[in-house]
């Protein structure tokens, strides 16, 4: 499944060049399975090849990265929190808890959404809860596009000096997708947890 991706990523950005690297940064960015690292990794092997130049390369990307987090932004902004609202009592989630969340990101917004630009799996959904929190654009947008150039200009710069093995650093993204997924999983586990045994201590109370 990750080769096929894999070389879907490549073909579409032989053929089509910067196009595809906006259009597939901007679903990178939207939560889909397409990976910013094979993304910018491969186009900065063809700058090394002369197909490509760095800096589109890095425009490109950067600006794929921010309209793709801009429709997630308004996803959680329209969709987010109504949904929460809604279902969130079917995995003891309530209000005054949305609540809590809004006023930490809020607080921790700015930081959250800048390094969060540089985490795996991360990097791909931190944009929904600004929205779902109502943070300013303008400073949502300025915070994503400091946290998501250094990533890009990384990347790039790492796919030209690494030039035909650009892909065996693949694998340590790989890795650092699973552990982070599993942190995730982890902390939701716990969340679920903990609002079950404080359920249940308010009834035996």
């Amino acid at each position: 499944m990750i080769g096929s991706l894999t070389n879907a990523i490549t073909s579409s950005i032989s053929v089509w060049g910067y196009p595809a690297i906006f259009v597939l940064m901007t679903l990178s960015s939207m939560c889909m399975p397409v990976s910013s690292e094979v993304v910018i990794l491969f186009a900065g092997f063809l700058a090394y090849q002369g197909q490509l130049d760095l800096f589109p390369i890095i425009i490109w990307a950067t600006a794929g990265n921010l309209f793709g987090s801009i429709i997630s932004y308004y996803v959680g902004l329209y969709g987010g929190r109504p949904f929460i609202e809604k279902y969130g009592k079917y995995v003891f989630v309530k209000k005054r808890e949305i609540d809590w969340a809004d006023h930490w990101f809020d607080r921790y917004g700015h930081e959250t959404v800048f390094f969060g630009r540089m985490i795996p799996v991360v990097r791909a959904v931190i944009s929904v809860p600004a929205g779902v929190s109502r943070m300013n654009m303008g400073k949502f947008l300025l915070y994503s596009t400091l946290g998501a150039l250094p990533w890009d200009t990384g990347l790039a710069f790492a796919g030209y000096a690494l030039g035909s093995q650009w892909h065996k650093i693949t694998k340590y993204f790989n890795a650092a997708t699973i552990i982070v997924g599993v942190i995730l999983l982890a902390a939701v586990a716990y969340f679920v947890y903990a609002h079950i045994k404080r359920r249940n201590g308010l009834r035996n109370g």
